[in-house]
């Protein structure tokens, strides 16, 4: 098992609150309710619903000018609020008074939610153009117009969409908190060959990463054990998840389950389907990327439990202030913007690297206010810990880069918020390439053929896995065998016959499945659309910096298609998905040289 580094830091969240129960935060959440009172009193002023004509004149812009600015500081005050306590949740499944503070706060977005959805109808049952043309605020929220106007013609009534809005928190929310929640607590009893220990899921699932394979094998065991326990609260929990989404779909008239999500992540059918179809086309290379690294292994074919196996010469084991400095390093390689700003997070304790039970596994990137943001993780001193550092530090910059932009401005789709973070996480792994002798170089290729792997190849299974649950939810609830079975046939489907036994449970394990709906594909689009921009920086890096920043800051002023139309790249044709999958198979392939 990987040593864990003890220096590794926990977050500095005092800045914003002494604690969830202080006067400090006490009087933020209420000034956040009487704010949505005074814009339920602005809606009610001037009747924001949908409109029966969509005529423009110079009474709608004064309204909609106030309204507009009252709606950016709730978002940003909702922001910081539900970052704070999400941070708290997240890091102690048993802080009983922060969940409690969340559940407060969820009721309360709740009624604020409601009111947007009559904005939505109020902006988009108007003549957008006309609106742009009259109001220099308009003009700003240009993008956010046209959202508006896709999402005011799939709306129900507005007495419907409150009710949905009110039922989301018992059939939506609440089943999430509850996977969340238990995934954390989990305790699992791990028979490894030098004794039983009780670790927490998070550290069960990094033994993967173990260069023995009975210490692998063993956390495998104990892994699926641990999620057939809690398998039906979690089977009920994805049921209940999905049939609400599903019904809610359906009354809005979409088409099928995915359309939905083409709007909310700014990307449109045919540069989804161009990818999914490219990303397909490329299995056979990770098939031989999985049969190189079955053979260097001395194994017929890998099982799930070898996918992150380590190969090649030892790399360097990292302490967390070796960490830091690598990322600092080679982040200035590229710009002193970028160095500077991951400094100010490690000084500024943004960071929360430290396992322990409690604490959810995975790592992701939160902003509290404009331009600053709070980091999760898990480190265990390898270079992946430090690959998802600089990952995460990449959301980080990102949201530092959006930081003059307002509230709903800064709404970056899914398939966008990737960019930077890909971006950093390749500089860190071509930096560590660059240094490392050819053992040490097999071992990193092997590292972010992993990631690779589980980006096109495992998020694809997870999205015809969804695609399954939604079709078959339709008719009924999915048990726990047939979630089981609706998984190992998504995985063999991509992972073909090179690995076995598979993972049947990893519908309980991705918490992705209990959140929005589809949240799986943008992560393929992020990860593809961040190596294009990274080959682009190579062939002309004084240009590129000079447009990569506004690039960042303009995520959520455009839709992907249109963003990625002015860096030339043309997403809607698998012309663009295969050159970045290119620079994947020459990886393939250069493992492949160096395992003969």
């Amino acid at each position: 098992m990987a040593v864990v580094e003890q220096s590794a830091p926990r977050w500095d969240l005092a800045p914003f609150f002494p604690s969830p129960q202080s006067q400090e935060y006490e009087q933020e959440f209420s000034e956040f309710v009487r704010d949505i009172e005074t814009l339920s009193a602005l809606h009610n002023e001037y009747s924001v619903r949908r409109r029966e004509s969509a005529g423009i004149d110079a009474d709608f812009v004064s309204a909609y000018e106030p309204i507009t600015a009252a709606w950016n500081a709730l978002r940003d005050r909702q922001r910081l609020l539900s970052a704070y306590i999400g941070c708290l949740t997240t890091t102690d499944a048993r802080d009983d008074a922060a969940k409690s503070r969340l559940s407060q706060l969820d009721e309360r977005s709740v009624a604020l939610d409601k009111l947007y959805t009559c904005y939505v109808a109020w902006v988009g049952t108007s003549d957008i153009e006309a609106l742009a043309a009259q109001s220099t605020v308009a003009r700003d929220h240009e993008y956010q117009l046209w959202k508006m106007k896709q999402q005011a013609a799939h709306q129900m009534t507005e007495a419907e969409e409150e009710l949905a809005t009110e039922l989301r928190t018992a059939g939506l929310t609440g089943w999430s908190h509850l996977h969340g929640n238990m995934s954390a607590l989990l305790e699992v009893q791990v028979a490894l060959p030098s004794g039983e220990q009780t670790l927490p899921m998070s550290s069960v699932r990094a033994l993967a990463n173990h260069p023995d394979r009975a210490v692998r094998k063993a956390g495998y065991e104990a892994e699926l054990s641990a999620w057939d326990a809690v398998s039906i609260p979690f089977a009920a929990a994805l049921n209940s998840i999905k049939g609400f989404q599903q019904t809610v779909r359906r009354r809005r008239s979409y088409g099928d389950d995915v359309e939905p999500t083409l709007l909310s992540n700014g990307i449109s059918r045919a540069a989804l389907d161009a990818m999914q179809q490219t990303c397909a086309e490329s299995f056979p290379d990770f098939r031989r990327y999985m049969a190189a690294k079955s053979r260097l292994l001395g194994l017929e074919r890998l099982a799930w439990f070898d996918l992150t196996a380590p190969v090649g010469a030892s790399v360097k084991r990292y302490s967390w202030q070796e960490a830091e400095e690598f990322i600092l390093t080679n982040f200035r390689r590229y710009s002193e913007r970028l160095a500077s700003f991951a400094a100010r997070a490690f000084d500024g304790s943004w960071i929360d690297a430290e396992p322990r039970i409690g604490k959810r596994g995975g790592a992701y990137c939160t902003g509290f206010i404009p331009g600053t943001s709070r980091i999760m993780m898990n480190f265990d001193g390898s270079f992946n810990s430090v690959s998802t550092l600089a990952h995460e530090l990449g959301h980080a910059y990102h949201n530092f880069n959006l930081k003059d932009r307002t509230a709903l401005q800064r709404g970056t789709p899914s398939t966008l918020a990737e960019t930077a973070s890909i971006f950093c996480e390749t500089l860190a792994f071509e930096a560590a390439t660059d240094q490392a002798r050819p053992e040490e170089r097999l071992a990193l290729l092997d590292t972010v053929l992993e990631r690779n792997l589980a980006v096109v190849v495992d998020i694809h299974s997870r999205f015809l896995l969804e695609q399954t649950v939604f079709f078959r939810r339709s008719e009924r609830e999915l048990t726990v065998p047939e979630l089981n079975a609706a998984m190992v046939d998504a995985q063999r489907q991509t992972y073909g016959p090179n690995v076995h036994p598979l993972h049947a449970f990893m519908w309980a394990v991705k918490g992705h499945y209990y959140g929005p709906t589809f949240y799986n594909y943008p992560y393929t689009f992020g990860l593809l659309f961040g190596l294009g921009l990274y080959a682009r920086y190579l062939e002309d890096p004084s240009a590129f910096q000079r447009q990569y920043d506004d690039l960042l800051s303009c995520t959520g002023m455009e839709d992907a298609v249109t963003l990625c139309r002015r860096f030339g790249f043309d997403i809607e044709r698998q012309e663009f998905w295969r050159s970045s999958l290119d620079i994947i198979r020459a990886q393939i392939a250069e493992f492949q040289r160096l395992v003969a």
